[in-house]
């Protein structure tokens, strides 16, 4: 192997690393935020759709990310 494979191997690594633990971050973050959601209401809340809508971005972004 040459020092170029090596070298875009090692990124490849650490860029999913990064990739997977941000993913994971957002998608905790948004989990959090739709638990609070308001009670009492009938249906969704419009921060909870929001979150849903940030939510399916998101995995849509590390799916792509993905492919590279």
């Amino acid at each position: 192997m040459n020092a170029n494979r090596l070298i875009n191997m090692a990124m490849r690594m650490i860029m999913r690393r990064l990739m997977r633990s941000g993913v994971d971050a957002g998608i905790g973050a948004v989990s959090k935020r739709m638990s609070k959601g308001k009670e009492g209401q009938s249906g969704p809340a419009p921060e909870t759709k929001q979150a849903q809508k940030r939510a399916r971005d998101t995995m849509k972004i590390a799916r792509r990310m993905g492919r590279m």
